[in-house]
Order: structure tokens, then sequence, then C-alpha cells
């Protein structure tokens, strides 16, 4: 049972200022970091999708990205994880929780995720309307496992945007299961996240 790894290195970095999955951090760059994982993890190959050493072009949204890693992917891959660039801190043990979960369990997907510790509030505009129970909420993360059959049936009938894979899976009726997350598998958005990181990794 064939699993393969992609990983989303096409982003514009706007909040950034600049495209992060080129940013090093101890000395290795943010996609080499994400790689790393995947491969730590178990998978047999890992496709980079952006503009790096052996990547291949990404699409207008992270979708398109992820559909173009999809189409290079060997023909006896069954599993598939997705996994952003953007998140360096990812653990191989993290990643071959999620791929041992999938194999196991027989779901569509599954996605690493942690408790939402923060109070949430619905706003609109500045003022707050009223505050969400969390009860029932986490936080997902990446990488994300997907069976790949489910994965292109899911992108094949949904022409929408989606903010991860595990949206097409659930928009499809697919089945999404959680495994626990890393709470050091932080995202790296801001400028100030990358600072975070290096004192993690310090």
């Amino acid at each position: 049972m064939s699993a393969w790894g992609i990983v989303v290195a096409a982003g514009r970095g706007d909040r950034f200022g600049r495209p992060k999955h080129l940013v090093t951090l101890a000395g290795i760059s943010l996609w080499e970091r994400a790689r790393d994982c995947l491969l730590a993890g178990g998978v047999d190959g890992v496709v980079v999708v952006g503009d790096v050493d052996g990547g291949i072009p990404g699409g207008e949204r992270r979708r398109d990205s992820v559909e173009a890693g999809m189409a290079l992917l060997p023909g006896d891959a069954e599993f598939v994880l997705v996994h952003d660039a953007a998140r360096p801190l990812a653990s191989g043990v993290l990643a071959a929780r999620v791929l041992d979960t999938l194999r196991r369990e027989g779901t569509d997907a599954v996605v690493p995720a942690v408790a939402v510790r923060d109070t949430l509030k619905k706003v609109v505009g500045t003022i707050v309307e009223r505050t969400v129970d969390r009860a029932g909420l986490v936080a997902v993360q990446t990488p994300q496992g997907f069976r790949v059959a489910a994965l292109r049936a899911a992108q094949a009938a949904d022409p929408g945007d989606a903010s991860d894979e595990a949206v097409l899976i659930e928009r499809a009726g697919g089945t999404v299961a959680i495994v626990a997350g890393e709470a050091e598998n932080l995202k790296i958005t801001y400028p100030g996240d990358l600072k975070v990181a290096e004192a993690l990794l310090s």
C-alpha cells in the first residue's frame, strides 16, 4: 500500500511579506523541513509544488497546487499526505501517526488536531455578536492524510475553493478522522511566527 507526500510551497506569502517557503529556519528552508517531515513519517516519495529546487509549478489556489501534485503520484499510490511548507516544525512522529491511522481506520481522511484554548467570539465588523461554545471545536493542522481515490473523487466533484483538502472530503460526504496534533506545529503566517519557531527549536 504505497503512500506518497505532497508539500504545498507555492504561496505568495502576502501576510508574511515574501514567499515563506524559501525562508530558512536554523539554516534549513521551510519547504525542506516539511518534505523531511513526510519522509521521516514513512512515505515512499514526496512531490513538492512550488518554485523550489525540484519543485513543480503551483496553481492559483491551494487546491489547484495540490491537484498538480496529485497528477504526479505513481499509479500504485493508495495514500497521500498533504503538508504545508508553512508548518516546518511538524515531526515525523506526527506524519507517521496520521498515516498509520489512515491505514488502520479505513476513513477517507485523517487530520491532526489540537484543542481550541482561546475564547472564541463571533463578530460583525468590530462588534461582538456572541461567544462561540468551544465544546467539540478543534484547530486542525497538517500533514493531513487521504485515500488517493477518495481525494481525487472529491476534487473532481467539487470545483469550489477550500481552505484544506479535508473540506472537500467533508463536502463530498466522506469521513474525516482526527489524531492528536502537536502544540509546536505552528503555522508561519507573520514574521513574528518565525521568531517563535526559532525559539522552539532552540
